[in-house]
């Protein structure tokens, strides 16, 4: 395809050809605007966790971890959209490993807290002991602290779980964009990837 340059007649309005070159680059980015779309998603969907768990960063450290976590994972998805809407190489395996990221912290996260869960006295008996009195309320007190450690197991357990496949899938689809971006570079004259560059970097 002959290359155009849009600068040396700023006033002359685009032929048909021309006119119907950029429709058809705009339809081969369908693909790449709908992942763009995704990480929209997906950061504002973190965002509004990172948010929401910021107070807790104030009283704890497992707090303070999450929130930073969450909110650098927000970053990098919105810093992602701009470079797939851009027309990065990189953008899409950006995306990828960013969740792939996520994934692994996650992963850490819950298995940090189950291994305290699991090797410190459970607030039961810890409550117990500082109020002998309780336990004439209680049946067994030891059942009682072996059903909040299997719920530290299950909640956990079922997190890693989910995440694994969100996350994980998550993570396949942006690795499965690289292809389009590297097919729509190589498919668009110059000219046309500046235009789309201008109009779709919001």
């Amino acid at each position: 395809m002959a290359d155009v340059t849009l600068t040396s007649e700023p006033d002359k309005p685009l032929s048909q050809s021309q006119m119907r070159e950029v429709g058809a680059a705009r339809d081969r980015a369908g693909k790449i605007r709908k992942a763009a779309a995704v990480a929209k998603f997906n950061a504002w969907m973190t965002g509004i966790a990172a948010a929401c768990s910021a107070p807790f960063a104030l009283f704890s450290l497992s707090g303070f971890f999450v929130t930073v976590v969450l909110s650098l994972v927000t970053y990098n998805e919105f810093k992602g959209r701009r470079r797939l809407l851009q027309f990065d190489r990189k953008s899409a395996a950006f995306l990828g490993w960013n969740q792939v990221g996520f994934l692994a912290l996650i992963i850490l996260y819950c298995a940090w807290m189950l291994g305290v869960g699991l090797t410190s006295e459970s607030p039961f008996l810890a409550e117990l002991k500082a109020n002998p009195e309780l336990q004439a309320v209680f049946d067994s007190p030891v059942e009682l602290d072996q059903s909040y450690r299997l719920l530290v197991v299950a909640v956990y357990g079922t997190v890693i779980v989910l995440s694994i496949v969100f996350q994980g899938l998550n993570a396949l689809y942006y690795f499965s964009r690289r292809k389009y971006v590297e097919a729509y570079l190589h498919d668009t004259p110059e000219w046309v990837l500046h235009l789309q560059r201008l109009t779709l970097s919001t």
